[in-house]
């Protein structure tokens, strides 16, 4: 018989030891949100160093996607709320200590900049696209003007909102999967990562997919570097998260994120990226789609195990 002490003097059925309130609303806005973010962050990047050209695709083609990543999370994020009429709400106060305030501000901000970064490049995928309204146009131009400006925003909130996307989890102390300062780096790059997956896909630039290859294959070694780290920590910690670190090493949890997440989502591809580079004839669309495969997984899993965890002794 195993005997637990129950120091809080609580035992709330669904609610204590066993919290499971977040669904595929949840997940499904972590993934959508990182992969926005990374999208951003190139798009950025290439624009500042000078390689409009050379990365087309990066910088303007698939930044059409980024709106509608964002607004389909934001509608999945609505859908989870409790109270969906007073979202409004995070907008009457900022609390620096909170991250949900960050992530709210972040997203006020960077939807709309979304929205701009693609009007500037309207009229390059429809030659024909004339605004009707004057203002319209004349806000396009100045927007066009300072393009570089905006690609430094974009960078600086695309990797605001990579890292919140992990911070969201392991601001929760209670829940012993998510209490580690790793899930923010962790997230981050796993959006990165699935930012560059997406536009690898829509690339036709045999120099623009290379280059983007060898930046995912880097990301995806820091990413499996992060989460060597991550079970490291829990495995040298406290009980309950060595408890937790067990639901990936032997428990439920392990088939799924070894391989969904591990070896289908970030070694296999990288290993696809490799023989590509080298100059085996490997479809393009094989390594992109299990990074976003594996990416989303990621996020379902951790989402659903951290749920699991508890503390009770």
């Amino acid at each position: 018989m195993k005997e637990e002490l129950f120091i809080s003097g609580r035992d709330i059925p669904f609610i204590d030891p066993y919290l499971n309130i977040w669904h595929w609303q949840i997940p499904v806005y972590l993934f959508l949100g990182g992969l926005a973010a990374g999208i951003m962050f190139f798009a950025g990047l290439f624009t500042i160093i000078g390689k409009e050209k050379e990365m087309e695709t990066t910088v303007k083609w698939a930044t059409f996607l980024v709106p509608v990543a964002l607004v389909l999370g934001l509608f999945a994020l609505f859908l989870d709320l409790k109270h969906q009429l007073y979202f409004w709400r995070l907008y009457t106060t900022v609390r620096l200590e909170s991250p949900m305030s960050w992530g709210a501000w972040t997203l006020m901000f960077i939807t709309p900049l979304s929205f701009i970064w693609v009007a500037t490049y309207i009229k390059e995928a429809i030659p024909n696209w004339k605004w009707k309204i004057s203002l319209v146009e004349n806000l396009e131009v100045i927007a066009t003007k300072y393009r570089i400006h905006m690609a430094w925003a974009m960078m600086m909130l695309a990797i605001v909102l990579g890292v919140y996307t992990g911070i969201l989890l392991s601001a929760f102390n209670a829940r012993p999967l998510w209490n580690t300062s790793i899930l923010g780096p962790l997230f981050l790059v796993s959006g990165l990562s699935t930012g560059l997956a997406t536009i690898m896909w829509m690339s036709k630039s045999h120099y623009e997919r290379s280059v983007l290859s060898k930046i995912d294959i880097a990301l995806i070694g820091v990413e499996l570097f992060l989460i060597t780290h991550l079970f490291m920590g829990f495995l040298a910690s406290s009980a309950v998260q060595i408890e937790a670190a067990q639901l990936f090493l032997g428990g439920e949890f392990t088939a799924s994120f070894w391989v969904f997440v591990v070896i289908l989502g970030l070694i296999f591809p990288a290993t696809l990226e490799i023989l590509e580079l080298r100059g085996y004839k490997i479809p393009v669309w094989i390594p992109a789609f299990l990074i976003l495969l594996g990416g989303l997984a990621f996020r379902f899993i951790m989402v659903e195990a951290g749920q699991i965890t508890r503390f009770l002794y």
